[in-house]
């Protein structure tokens, strides 16, 4: 099997205003770092979720206030203080979220070893009933009830790097004990959530705060020690990475010290961990999603190295 590259078009046409971090140059970045030395891959264009999906984690209600709000717009508007929609936002949110499940079906399937979609909008800061933080679905959050729901999987764990961290996974996964969540973040930081002692209605949910200026090897010292135990003890039937690259030391929306090769490392340290899970229990499966990632070519870097860890796993 071949690891499954997953990427539409439109990734690139989500609008925000001039100056947001969250712009359409950052699908360009990835695609030119990329270029042709990831051909023997298999790309995939990623779908529209349904409905049905997205109501996997947020109520009817917001998912109509959505359509609603983004469907026939003919120009920018704020969703909240730093999440803005455009003619493109609804497909390419869409997009994301179903890029998302793809990649659960590929695995799950055995039609792909493992499979990341690079798709944007990022997805772990949209709450239930609340788009934020540059966020209008909860991709990660989906993916994982979908596979439950379609795949019958018992439990799935979310591991997220990114420098800020993810409440809408956090509030999606609190109450419910079949599904982990783990995040090393930047404390204090955007969404101010996150705290050690955050640990979900069923202590399935992990934080590891970090200091600004902490170095890469510190915060994977930290995944070594704390975070990856418990994703093992938790023995998930698919882990799903929340990949946001604004923890390297150039991003401009973090303060954080990772290196693009750090990246590297921690993503075959979570493979490394979903092999030690499927020795043990007989299967485990990997994917992983784009998050955030706001310096170009830090993240054009750090996602082609994050990609060779993934392929050699």
């Amino acid at each position: 099997m071949q690891p499954a590259f997953i990427i539409h078009e439109v990734s690139g046409l989500h609008e925000v205003p001039p100056g947001h971090p969250e712009r359409p140059e950052r699908h360009r970045a990835i695609m030119s770092a990329m270029g042709d030395d990831f051909l023997h891959w298999t790309h995939l264009q990623a779908p529209k979720a349904s409905r049905d999906q997205l109501e996997l984690v947020h109520s009817a209600s917001y998912v109509e206030q959505m359509f609603e709000a983004t469907a026939t717009i003919a120009d920018l508007v704020p969703l909240d203080a730093d999440t803005w929609a455009g003619p493109h936002s609804l497909e390419t949110a869409l997009r994301a979220v179903g890029g998302a499940c793809l990649a659960v079906d590929l695995v799950m399937q055995n039609k792909a070893s493992t499979a990341f979609s690079a798709m944007r909008p990022p997805g772990h800061h949209a709450e239930p009933e609340q788009a934020m933080g540059f966020c209008l679905f909860s991709s990660a959050a989906i993916a994982a009830r979908h596979a439950q729901h379609v795949w019958g999987i018992d439990r799935v764990a979310v591991v997220d790097f990114d420098v800020h961290h993810g409440n809408g996974t956090q509030a999606a996964f609190w109450d419910d004990a079949s599904l982990i969540y783990a995040s090393s973040h930047q404390m204090p930081l955007y969404p101010g959530t996150g705290a050690a002692n955050e640990q979900g209605a069923h202590n399935n949910i992990f934080n590891l705060p970090c200091a600004p200026g902490m170095s890469g090897a510190a915060i994977i010292a930290g995944w070594r020690d704390h975070l990856l135990p418990a994703i093992v003890d938790a023995a998930p039937d698919l882990v799903i990475i929340s990949a946001g690259f604004d923890a390297h030391i150039d991003d401009p929306l973090g303060g954080l010290a990772m290196q693009s090769a750090d990246f590297a490392t921690l993503t075959s340290d979570i493979g490394a961990c979903v092999q030690q899970i499927a020795d043990a229990s007989g299967g485990c499966r990997l994917i992983s999603l784009l998050e955030g990632g706001y310096n170009l070519d830090a993240l054009g870097q750090s996602v082609c190295l994050h990609l060779r860890a993934l392929e050699a796993l």
